[in-house]
């Protein structure tokens, strides 16, 4: 029987031995064998470490996010090939599609973040302090890449998204990984594996694949390396009492199976359009991947009042679901991963009713399109009622990782927050209302033990992404049994990868090592006016000081007249008793308009394209007729921007086809006293001279 591939320092490996069997979930017949037996794991972490690490921290965060595009692009031109494997394992079109695209749609994501980060090895976290009082004497926080291995440790549920979720950020951030998927789906994995390492996309060392046990890989972690687990929480409190991991203070991230739950609210009636959208998020949350989702709902709470006439119509719309071969286009539910998770499925179940009783379909039985129930690992959606859910507690404890919920009911909204918290920690919750007060109560009462909270109704329904859907920029995670980890989160996610460390110096000092300037560091003489320059030619620390302007009066009635702001404090003839000023002062905005003359040179086309914006405008002290104003002017920092991709010519629009960067400018404004009446970043887009 043919072996799936390990893949390892650069090379393609068979694991020696017999290997475990995988199946199609649906036939039931051998697909191959996967073993990682003697296999060198210490010099698998050493490689990646040596080889991979350092090829991507050379890298920086912008290289790293076109490296995360490009992998994208070159994986969504193989879709109909991994389609074709991804039936195998008992997934429809549409479970194959979070799969496959949804983990695809991450590496697009993770590579939007470059923006986010400076183009350099290292980046500036939060803002600078003065720590001095003549200002010679600072500190800022960056942070870099740690100078390990990242290992993940997946589920069998999703073999495609678990590994490029977590891959599109450990990269992003200058990691390199080891990936070790569930044994049984990891034929899937290796499938996309191999079209990214046949890429060459990404350096040599970033990626190695372990197709079988981990075997001893935990044994030889270090302090600089990570791990990331999501399974059961068993096993991940297991992993993560591995010694190596415990005395060298591992970072070890856990997301755990938990047992979410969905509300539906207490004043919903049928007439409501709330009560079919609770009704249809379950039927999708309980057939996509045949209920095999971390995510997945597995208790669901509902008034006392309105119990019968909710699960009889969930029952209903359950048996409306057609299961069986995935290939067959009528079917919208197919199999479990395998013989051995629907026999762990049954066996959960069987605890559960312990305290509850099935309502709706079988353990025993189920009808299926297209193929043969006895062979493939097809299960009918089991519907459980738990009468007295405070005391008979199975259904907060047990998780049958299928196709299978429980429902329960509550007599007011107090008691459906306190159900909610009874499992003790979980990845997502639902409520259904469209009483905005209900929604605030059950938020602030049950976010300390939910990751993730959705606010579901009639306004949403049509574009909300679904109980059951962890997004890029958004944390997944959750308190407690849920694992009280984080993944992905935006930039959030990526921190967990890079080293926070404090620095301190002068500000010239922490200007040079950030490329970011720093308040009260020497500013360089640019040679000419900086908006001349082209974005290459700008150096961090360019400034100049304008000449200076007299603020009058007739000036502050002008802009008042302009702008319709006839606010008390800018007219002359206000009583200023009792007020914070002492007579008429001069708008904020007035003064950032005069700065903006008093910085902007020529009008003659320059490589200044157009003015982006204005970040952290502060006013900080007020302006009277008879101050006069000069600014400081000061090349901050300097983000590329990509060129922006079009498909169709339609789609062109002016300017798409001009190499530019986004480069920002500190603003000081300055009074005669040499004191500062205003700060301010702005941006501007420029030009950039190499336009190729």
């Amino acid at each position: 029987m043919n072996k799936i591939g390990n893949y390892i320092a650069g090379q393609w490996v068979n694991g020696t031995g017999d290997g475990q069997v995988l199946f199609n979930a649906v036939t039931g017949e051998p697909i191959a064998a996967a073993s990682s037996k003697g296999l060198d794991f210490k010099a698998m972490l050493q490689y990646g470490r040596e080889t991979g690490n350092l090829a991507l921290r050379k890298m920086t965060f912008h290289e790293r996010g076109n490296m995360l595009k490009a992998l994208a692009l070159h994986l969504r031109q193989h879709l109909d090939q991994f389609y074709k494997v991804s039936y195998q394992t008992g997934a429809t079109k549409a479970d194959s599609w979070v799969d496959i695209e949804g983990g695809i749609g991450n590496l697009f994501a993770n590579a939007s973040l470059r923006r986010k980060f400076p183009d350099h090895v290292l980046c500036v976290d939060g803002e600078g302090h003065n720590l001095s009082k003549h200002n010679s004497f600072m500190g800022t926080h960056i942070l870099v890449p740690r100078e390990g291995v990242v290992v993940h440790i997946n589920a069998f549920n999703f073999p495609v998204w678990g590994m490029l979720e977590k891959i599109a950020v450990n990269l992003l951030a200058g990691m390199p990984a080891i990936v070790k998927p569930a044994t049984i789906t990891s034929y899937m994995t290796e499938v996309v594996f191999r079209e990214i390492i046949n890429s060459k996309i990404l350096p040599e060392g970033s990626l190695q694949l372990i197709c079988g046990s981990a075997g001893d890989l935990l044994d030889h972690m270090e302090s600089q390396d990570v791990v990331t687990f999501t399974g059961s929480a068993s096993t991940g409190q297991m992993l993560k009492r591995t010694p190596a991991i415990l005395n060298n203070n591992v970072p070890f991230n856990m997301e755990a199976d938990s047992l979410n739950c969905i509300v539906l609210g207490e004043n919903v009636t049928p007439s409501d359009p709330e009560w079919e959208i609770f009704i249809k998020e379950i039927r999708k949350e309980m057939t996509l991947k045949a209920g095999q989702r971390c995510t997945g709902i597995r208790r669901i709470f509902v008034p006392e009042n309105k119990m019968e006439d909710i699960w009889k119509a969930i029952g209903q719309s359950l048996s409306q679901t057609v299961i069986g071969n995935p290939m067959n286009e009528k079917v919208r539910m197919g199999s479990l991963a395998g013989q051995s998770q629907r026999d762990e499925v049954r066996s959960q179940v069987q605890k559960l009713l312990a305290s509850s009783s099935i309502i709706y379909g079988s353990l025993d039985s189920v009808n299926v399109v297209d193929a043969d129930p006895n062979k493939g690992a097809f299960m009918s959606p089991v519907l459980l009622m738990n009468d007295d859910p405070f005391h008979a507690k199975e259904a907060h404890e047990v998780e049958a990782f299928g196709p299978v919920s429980t429902i329960m009911p509550y007599k007011h909204s107090e008691e459906a927050i306190a159900l909610s918290k009874l499992g003790k920690g979980s990845l997502v919750t639902t409520i259904v209302t469209a009483d905005q007060k209900e929604a605030r109560d059950y938020v602030i009462g049950t976010a300390s033990h939910h990751g993730r909270i959705l606010l579901l109704n009639n306004e949403c329904a049509r574009e909300n992404t679904g109980h059951g859907s962890p997004l890029p920029l958004l944390v997944h995670g959750g308190p407690g049994r849920a694992g009280g980890g984080e993944e992905m989160g935006g930039i959030r996610g990526v921190k967990h990868y890079l080293q926070r460390t404090a620095i301190q110096g002068s500000p010239a000092m922490i200007t040079a090592v950030t490329n970011v300037y720093q308040v009260n560091a020497p500013g360089k003489d640019p040679g000419k006016h900086p908006f001349k320059k082209y974005f290459e030619e700008l150096q961090i620390g360019d400034q100049i000081i304008t000449e200076k302007r007299t603020i009058t009066s007739d000036d502050i009635d002008r802009f008042a007249d302009l702008s319709g702001d006839h606010f008390y404090a800018h007219i002359k003839e206000t009583d200023f008793s009792g007020t914070m000023f002492e007579k008429q002062v001069a708008h904020g905005y007035l003064i950032m308009s005069i700065a903006a003359g008093l910085f902007v040179d020529s009008y003659e086309l320059n490589p200044v394209l157009l003015n982006y914006g204005i970040d952290e405008l502060r006013f900080t002290k007020p302006v009277y007729p008879g101050s006069e104003i000069h600014i400081r002017f000061t090349c901050k920092e300097k983000l590329l921007s990509d060129k922006r991709v079009v498909e169709k010519p339609e789609d062109f629009k002016r300017g798409d086809d001009i190499a530019r960067g986004i480069v920002k400018w500190l603003v000081e404004m300055i009074d005669e006293t040499g004191e500062t009446t205003g700060v301010a970043t702005i941006l501007t887009m420029v030009k950039k001279k190499d336009q190729s």
